[in-house]
């Protein structure tokens, strides 16, 4: 963090003359994050912004309030002084209070679309820096010469970890020319025999929804995909578990032949969907995946180095992953979201967030030789 926070120098840009920028913090900062990986998201910000000198408040999800009670507790017993950091819950009263209030200097912010274009539309007409992550509709592209079994593997718990909510879940996947019935098949199996149930039982593999709420919306998504012409190879609506019936629960699903141009290909579903579109070449593939309004992930599963350069290269997305079924960036690298995904200029994490958390300062100072004589 020293290295990153540096400036930058140069003497004698005029006779005399000479010029500094260094980095300040902001002031007071906060972050809006949301229930899906409730401790994970906020240290994308809390780490950065403490460090370059900020105080920090943290708006959670109220749909998980308790996580970050544990962090904060933590942060207390690790020594921090009252008030650089503090958690404050509630809903949209909450936050439109933290968009406009004059001495928070920034937000940051991870959630659905809608909200993030609602964040950020308020927060910069307050004046405020915003960087805010939307949804996303993460399209795969599986190639002919593409390790089936490694892929499906891979595939099935992008698709259905965390029961597919998390904005870099695999959502689509495009299927090119011999690719697709292979893939079908064994993505069908794969679903089929997830194992589904409480998340402390030994043995699960995948968890409930989050909502009443959202496991109604997501079983009339595929609904819907189902009525635009597409196949419901594998069924996850209208099931139970045993011991937990009144739990919210859609297993995996997969639907083939998904038309482009439906709502379905278009929405985030955010649930343990995966949708199947055709194609026969690898330029079909990605035009399919550059016709989308997200840009968060795009990835490839291939053997052929000449096709996975092409794709990284064309693909319109702001992480790209080859034989990677989530290409989350490490923390020295910016999670990079494109298009309805993003919204703002400096992402989350590495320089990114060092920049986002600064204000540069410009100091130029003449000393001129003649005064250094009198010593």
């Amino acid at each position: 963090m020293p290295m990153l926070m540096q400036g930058t120098n140069n003497e004698d840009i005029a006779s005399g003359i000479d010029e500094h920028m260094i980095r300040q913090p902001l002031g007071v900062v906060a972050a809006i994050t949301p229930f899906n990986f409730p401790a994970m998201i906020p240290l994308w910000f809390l780490p950065y912004a403490v460090a370059t000198g900020n105080c920090f408040i943290l708006k959670p999800s109220e749909k998980v309030p308790m996580s970050n009670q544990r962090v904060f507790a933590l942060l207390e017993e690790a020594g921090f002084p009252a008030g650089v950091v503090q958690l404050v819950n509630g809903g949209k009263e909450t936050v439109d209070a933290i968009l406009d209030h004059p001495s928070i200097r920034a937000i940051s912010f991870v959630g659905s679309t809608p909200v993030a274009k609602y964040i950020y539309s308020r927060a910069t007409a307050n004046g405020k820096r915003a960087q805010c992550q939307g949804g996303a509709k993460n399209p795969v592209v599986i190639m002919p010469d593409a390790d089936m079994e490694m892929t499906t593997k891979i595939m099935a718990d992008s698709a259905f970890g965390c029961a597919g909510q998390r904005c870099l879940a695999a959502s689509v996947a495009v299927t090119v020319g011999g690719a697709q019935d292979t893939f079908i098949e064994q993505m069908a199996d794969a679903a089929s025999s997830r194992r589904v149930g409480y998340g402390l039982d030994d043995g699960t593999e995948m968890g409930p929804v989050i909502t009443s709420d959202s496991q109604a919306r997501i079983e009339m998504l595929i609904g819907q995909g189902e009525a635009e012409g597409a196949t419901v190879v594998v069924d996850g609506r209208n099931k139970k578990v045993n011991g937990y019936e009144d739990g919210y629960f859609v297993f995996p699903t997969l639907l083939d032949h998904v038309p482009p141009a439906g709502e379905i290909a278009r929405t985030e579903i955010f649930g343990p969907v995966l949708s199947v579109m055709r194609v026969e070449t690898v330029d079909q593939a990605i035009a399919l995946v550059n016709d989308r309004a997200f840009g968060n992930m795009a990835c490839i599963f291939t053997g052929s180095g000449a096709v996975a350069r092409k794709f990284r290269y064309e693909a319109d997305a702001g992480n790209i992953g080859i034989n990677i079924g989530v290409a989350a960036p490490m923390a020295y690298f910016p999670f990079s979201g494109w298009n309805d995904s993003f919204f703002g200029d400096l992402h989350a994490q590495s320089r990114h967030g060092v920049e986002f958390y600064t204000q540069t300062k410009v100091i130029v100072e003449r000393w001129p030789r003649e005064w250094s004589r009198q010593f």
